[in-house]
């Protein structure tokens, strides 16, 4: 946990680094299951992948194993910026309200709190990252583009604001991730370590990092479903389609539009994916982010 100096000044730089480079391990490791979700998140009615293994296996067949990495660059970047600011800024609230407030008791609600706060911050700093991101994820391999190249499309044909589309839903999904993982992990970690169910670390850490996961991905799938619809619309006339593109005017008319021409489950799409990203993610992330804790 990151912890003020005796004068309340100086904020310990560890949980920053740690979050960082163990949310970008987790990133690299997780990533093809990613892509997948994406793929499974922005298709309509149009059926063309059925579930996270069949998406995974087309996209090999039909655009071999590099599409399944495409985007890797921006989400790194994306974790370096995100996943630095998020975990760190975490603790360094919970000692912040604490060193304010030295009578209060760690509770469920200041986690809460101080987790929603890390997530929205950190998420829309990192928008444009995640933007880039999702575009190069939904290409296919016949759509080159660097990341830079990617970057400045995206400026040109859309503006800077462009490359904040969907920052709203972005920060909604990260503060509801974050609200829900970071508060659930600490409460699962300290009582399966009170219970004496598993031996205390690694597989207390192991399970409780599970539990967090399949609860904030059940908490936050239709806000991702939405935000990754907003993130792909362009403002733009398609030449090589020679339509329009249907856009989007905010994330409440995505969300109504999404349910009355698809259902409600169309929310969910990318569910499996989604947990099957986000356990394992969560997996690496603190058991790293634990080792690192420990070793430094």
């Amino acid at each position: 946990m990151a912890q003020l100096d005796s004068r309340g000044m100086a904020i310990d730089v560890r949980p920053y680094v740690f979050g960082g480079l163990a949310a970008m391990i987790a990133e690299s490791c997780t990533f093809p299951m990613d892509t997948a979700k994406t793929r499974l998140q922005i298709q309509g009615n149009q059926i063309r992948y059925r579930g996270a293994v069949h998406t995974i296996f087309t996209v090999l067949r039909e655009e071999g194993l590099a599409s399944l990495y495409k985007g890797l660059c921006p989400a790194l970047l994306r974790q370096a910026v995100y996943g630095t600011i998020k975990y760190g800024l975490y603790y360094s609230a919970k000692d912040v309200f604490f060193s304010l407030n030295p009578k209060k008791r760690e509770s469920n609600l200041v986690n809460l709190c101080c987790a929603v706060f890390a997530g929205s911050v950190s998420s829309a700093v990192a928008t444009p990252t995640d933007v880039v991101k999702v575009r190069m994820q939904a290409r296919s391999a016949h759509s080159h583009g660097s990341l830079i190249a990617v970057f400045l499309d995206i400026a040109r044909k859309e503006g800077k604001s462009g490359l904040f589309r969907g920052m709203m839903p972005t920060a909604q999904r990260a503060g509801m991730v974050a609200g829900v993982q970071l508060p659930v992990y600490d409460f699962c970690r300290d009582k399966l370590a009170r219970s004496k169910l598993f031996p205390e670390g690694g597989m207390t850490n192991l399970v409780a990092s599970v539990l967090a996961g399949l609860a904030a991905c059940a908490a936050s799938n239709p806000i991702d479903v939405i935000k990754t619809r907003l993130m792909v619309q362009r403002r733009y006339l398609d030449d090589r389609i020679g339509h329009q593109n249907r856009i989007y005017r905010s994330s409440m008319d995505c969300c109504i539009t999404t349910v009355r021409t698809e259902g409600f489950f169309a929310l969910y799409k990318g569910f499996l994916p989604a947990f099957g990203r986000m356990g394992p993610w969560n997996i690496i992330f603190f058991l790293v982010y634990e080792k690192f804790k420990s070793a430094f």
